[in-house]
């Protein structure tokens, strides 16, 4: 982040340190992790996975290029932590070089399953406490209409970061917070939490701040952005541009889903995008309520190629893995098994099938807390979206990091 003047005025001359200390104190016992990330990854010595991949490494090649173009941007003494162990970003980077060259010899599945457990060590994801399970979700590049222009038709904002919106490092102010921040507004010599989705959307606070990027034609179509956090826009014209998470509000993130079960007015066999918007067309009144339920607010950037994942590389179709940053090592090579769906031609889902893959650690989510959560990204299309919104299925999680030569 770059510090700005007023910023620079805050931390040093601390003109706001107790509202600050304040505020540090509300947010940091309400996010407070319990896991640290020494924690989020175990080495494990034995009862290996069968490394057996359902796809081919044609896109996992690619995954891995990208992430090392990502590594070689980066100091090669940066520090990643794999649970107790720390390496470098040369280690990391020369790891991942080995694997790709290991991919690349076209092994049989028996060959490259024997090498990796010759070279790489291997650590299991502690995942939810006392079972080391991983619940896996999914995402998807959607696609929505929009206009560079409002007008009768296209009406709904999709904004970029503000400028009074910044994101502090609270290590600056107590050691044992490494690792934690959180988003403020600085307005008028003043610290406060930044607004909500109901100040933004229905309050309208930040209109004629020229920070509108697009208009959508539906609430609904913002909303599902949002969770996607990014995505492409297709303009009256035929021209589509990419959009990319920038930043949010740093509010709590609460599923409209959930919400629309827990008050009975879906049951969980009609929880599926295409009944919610249904149900929520069909119930106007109550749509701003279930919205606005959400507090957590998406700033979006345009990016020529998208969509990008917190590393700032494209995603790449069944390989890119989103975890919380706080915990997992970002560009960790990972190995996963779950279940896929089955879907006919009519989009529903007609059964699971157990899978194992390898993929990349390239993004992040604000619903993606803990060592005990993982979202998977499907790409674009029909399939994608049904495989996005249905995937809620529990499976493991390993990392490999390549041995020391001996």
């Amino acid at each position: 982040m770059k510090i700005t003047n007023r910023l620079k005025v805050v931390v040093v001359y601390g003109l706001f340190f107790s509202q600050l200390l304040l505020l540090i104190g509300a947010q940091y016992a309400l996010g407070k992790e319990a896991e640290r990330p020494e924690e989020a990854l175990k080495p494990i010595f034995n009862s290996y996975p069968i490394f057996r991949d359902d796809m081919d490494f044609e896109f996992l090649a690619l995954a891995i290029r990208r992430n090392i173009s990502y590594l070689s941007r980066l100091n090669p003494r940066k520090t990643f932590y794999y649970g107790p162990h720390q390496f470098t970003g040369k280690e990391v980077l020369q790891s991942q070089r080995a694997f790709l060259d290991l991919i690349s010899q076209k092994l049989t599945a028996d060959q490259l399953n024997a090498e990796i457990r010759r070279q790489f060590r291997i650590y299991r994801a502690s995942g939810h406490a006392g079972d080391n399970k991983v619940l896996f979700t999914g995402y998807h590049d959607p696609l929505f209409d929009a206009s560079l222009t409002p007008d009768d038709i296209f009406r709904y904002p999709l904004y970029r970061k503000p400028n009074d919106l910044f994101r502090l490092n609270l290590s600056l102010f107590d050691k044992k917070l490494k690792g934690e921040s959180i988003v403020v507004k600085i307005r008028n010599n003043s610290v406060s939490p930044y607004f909500t989705r109901h100040q933004i959307d229905t309050d309208k606070v930040l209109q004629n701040q020229d920070l509108e990027i697009a208009w959508l034609k539906d609430p609904i179509d913002i909303y599902l952005l949002h969770i996607e956090g990014s995505g492409r826009l297709r303009l009256p014209d035929g021209e589509t541009i990419c959009v990319s998470y920038q930043a949010s509000n740093g509010r709590p993130y609460r599923s409209f889903g959930r919400y629309l079960l827990e008050n009975g007015l879906l049951a969980p066999e009609e929880l599926s995008v295409k009944n919610i918007r249904r149900y929520l067309s069909e119930h106007p009144k109550i749509l701003r309520t279930v919205l606005n339920h959400n507090e957590s607010y998406i700033f979006f950037q345009i990016v020529e190629q998208g969509p990008l994942g917190n590393i700032n590389v494209p995603l790449t179709i069944g390989r890119s893995l989103a975890l919380d940053a706080k915990l997992f090592p970002k560009g960790a090579l990972a190995f996963i098994s779950c279940s896929k769906p089955s879907v006919n031609s009519r989009g529903k889902v007609t059964g699971w099938t157990a899978f194992s893959r390898f993929v990349l650690n390239q993004d992040s989510g604000s619903a993606i807390k803990g060592a005990g959560r993982a979202d998977l990204f499907f790409g674009r299309g029909s399939y994608a979206e049904t495989a996005a919104w249905n995937l809620k299925h529990y499976g493991e999680m390993y990392v490999l990091m390549k041995a020391p030569e001996l």
